[in-house]
């Protein structure tokens, strides 16, 4: 399996934002908040794609709304 093909399962913050409808900095928010699991690969963090659907499906962009994985 190439390298490629391995990041090929992530997307970066930017995607994230636009996925959720928020600024990229709320979404390092929610990232160093522990609420949305990331990984960092070099200067970048990473979100597995599974995990941002999964995520997405049960979030609401609104103050005062939590969102949970789970």
């Amino acid at each position: 399996m190439s390298k490629q093909s391995l990041l090929d399962n992530y997307v970066g913050v930017d995607e994230v934002a636009e996925r959720l409808n928020i600024h990229p900095e709320s979404v390092r928010r929610l990232i160093r908040q522990g609420k949305l699991p990331a990984i960092k690969f070099g200067n970048k963090w990473l979100v597995e794609r599974a995990t941002l659907e999964q995520y997405a499906s049960h979030y609401d962009p609104r103050p005062g709304n939590k969102a949970t994985l789970l």
